[in-house]
């Protein structure tokens, strides 16, 4: 059977950090699934290896059934990811940034697709403005366009909603589950625990580099005197012992 995501035996060491430690993962396609964890417990670094932006020092990845590494670029067609950073470039307007994007996955006339994109994340009318001139949720909202533009079927939000509006959380979460029945596989990392609880059916959660806890989102709240993920969270931090 070929998941979505798969990762085995993964780690990665930055000189004495030992940021991912053996890290056993996978997402079936048409998940929608959350990985959480503290800042520092290697969310974004298991992401960035996941991309092919760097490169595990032991274990495999795989996105589809391809290897990241021996099959980058077959990994790499078939996932989107939205950064936490907001890299753009200052020169080319907002569809112009999408054509181009386009061009790196070697897709022409995808037209059609970028006007689905700009109407669902409300972008319509910032189509043919510089990118420099649009406020912070904008620029995000483009991230988010430039990561879907050569619909990939999986999708890797990474922090997706840090610091944007509730008006932006609304339109982008609409959109994403949108896609999620439409059989894209999602990967959230999110500090608002609300929106794991809500949208993800299964979590997992990382604590110094581990797999502390990974369950449905129902069996993790199952028999606990609180409903809230956010508190389950929190003890599980607490009882956890990673790393000790």
């Amino acid at each position: 059977m070929t998941h979505a995501i798969e990762i085995r035996g993964v780690e990665k060491r930055f000189g004495d950090l030992q940021a991912l430690k053996s890290v056993d993962l996978t997402v079936e396609k048409g998940e929608f699934f959350a990985l959480l964890g503290p800042n520092g417990a290697g969310k974004t670094t298991l992401i960035n290896i996941l991309a092919g932006l760097s490169r595990p020092d032991a274990g495999v990845l795989k996105v589809m059934g391809y290897d990241v590494v021996r099959d980058y670029r077959a990994a790499r067609r078939n996932l989107g990811v939205v950064p936490q950073e907001l890299v753009f470039d200052p020169f080319l307007t907002v569809r112009e940034s999408l054509e181009l994007q386009s061009g790196y996955f070697g897709i022409a006339n995808n037209g059609d697709w970028i006007e689905d994109l700009l109407s669902n994340l409300q972008l319509m009318d910032k189509a043919d403005k510089n990118m420099r001139a649009l406020s912070g949720g904008m620029k995000r909202r483009v991230l988010i366009a430039q990561a879907l533009v050569h619909r990939p079927p999986v999708i890797v939000l990474d922090e997706p909603t840090a610091g944007v509006d509730v008006e932006l959380r609304k339109v982008l979460w609409k959109f994403i589950q949108r896609l999620n029945h439409e059989g894209h596989t999602i990967l959230l990392t999110t500090h608002y625990l609300e929106e794991a609880q809500t949208l993800c059916r299964r979590v997992g959660i990382l604590k110094q580099g581990q797999i502390v806890a990974l369950d449905t989102t129902e069996n993790l709240l199952a028999g606990r005197s609180s409903q809230s993920l956010e508190d389950v969270f929190v003890a599980i931090m607490q009882d956890s012992g990673a790393g000790k």
